[in-house]
Parts: C-alpha cells; sequence; structure tokens
C-alpha cells in the first residue's frame, strides 16, 4: 500500500520541479526561447522524463490550471441533497477566495504571477487556455445534466457559470498583477462574487 503512495509523491515533486526550471528559464528567455532539453537539464531529469509527464511546455507551465479543469463538474456532483449546483459553486468559489487559492486570482506567490504573466502574453498558451476553458465547461455540463444525457441547454448554463466565474478570477488576476494585494483584493472579490452567483440564480 505504501508504494503506490511513494510513486505518486515522486511523481509531484519531479512535476513540479520541473515547473518551477521551466519558469525561472522562461523568466530569463522568454517562452519560445527554451527547449524542452533545456528545462529537463534544469531539473535534473531526462528530456524523455520531461515528456513522459508533459507532452507540450504549453501543457508544463499549465500544470496548475490543468490540476482544476474538473473541479467545477467535481463540486455540482457531490454536493449534498437539495442544494442547487450554483449554491455548491458559489460556497467552493467563496471558500477558495478565503484560502487564497491561487484559482481564483487571489494569489501574488512569485511563480504563480510569473505563470499568470506567460499565459497572458504567449499566444500557444493563451490557446491552450482557452482550450482548458472549454473542457471545464463541457465537463460541467455533463455534471449539470446528470443522470440523464447531456442536453444543449445544460452547455448553455455551464458556459453561463464558467464565464461568471472566469470573469472573477480574470479581474482579481489583474488587480494583483497590478500591485495590489490579495488581502487588499479580497472584500471586493467576496462583493463581486456574490453578485455574480446571485445573478446566475
Amino acid at each position: 500500500m505504501g508504494e503506490p503512495g511513494l510513486r505518486e509523491r515522486k511523481k509531484k515533486e519531479t512535476s513540479a520541479r520541473l515547473w518551477r526550471a521551466a519558469l525561472d528559464l522562461f523568466a530569463e528567455r522568454g517562452f519560445d526561447a527554451v527547449s524542452t532539453a533545456e528545462i529537463a537539464a534544469a531539473a535534473d531529469v531526462s528530456k524523455m522524463t520531461l515528456f513522459n509527464y508533459f507532452p507540450t511546455k504549453e501543457d508544463l507551465i499549465l500544470m496548475p490550471v490543468e490540476d482544476h479543469i474538473d473541479e467545477p463538474a467535481r463540486v455540482v456532483r457531490a454536493r449534498p441533497d437539495g442544494q442547487s449546483a450554483i449554491e455548491a459553486l458559489r460556497t467552493q468559489f467563496l471558500a477558495a477566495l478565503a484560502a487564497r487559492d491561487p484559482a481564483t486570482g487571489l494569489s501574488d506567490s512569485e511563480p504563480v504571477m510569473l505563470m499568470q504573466r506567460l499565459a497572458r502574453s504567449t499566444p500557444s498558451l493563451l490557446a491552450r487556455a482557452l482550450h482548458y476553458e472549454l473542457t471545464r465547461a463541457n465537463t460541467l455540463a455533463d455534471a449539470l445534466a446528470e443522470p440523464g444525457p447531456t442536453t444543449p441547454f445544460d452547455h448553455v448554463r455551464a458556459r453561463q457559470i464558467m464565464g461568471v466565474i472566469s470573469a472573477l478570477v480574470e479581474h482579481n488576476v489583474a488587480r494583483v498583477l497590478a500591485g495590489d494585494k490579495p488581502d487588499a483584493v479580497y472584500p471586493e472579490a467576496v462583493t463581486l462574487a456574490e453578485r455574480g452567483f446571485d445573478l446566475l440564480e
């Protein structure tokens, strides 16, 4: 039982080391000027190991985003009986804001801010981020439809929900990148989130 846990822990450590090595190199020279071989060398792993973890540089740099792709769907599926999907997502988002979860945009850690800047200035990363958003909406639509088949209306609902959440996150990111501290942004972030989820309800 202990061995799979150790394997998983080592896998996460290697992923984090690759991510941080890539960020440091991209900060120095830009996304397009850094090769996968250089990233692997900086993280002290083989190029094959890097590709086993991440097929592309875009996958590597956006690793923290990918970890949250199915989060809205998981929240909806795990909600207690009698709670609406919107209320479940509201509760989860407000808790994440309070925890200063980077997924809400309320993080000023150096690596997260660097990733955000790269994602906004690199066309291939913007395209990959859009792909992730579409995937999040599609998985959420599936969760909203359960136990029945997914309908076009479920996709409309999911896009509305993800549109609000994405706008809230983007506003927080913009303020933090402009120099505001997460604690200073938090009160407005909560107010906007409550208004946004009220509109969805």
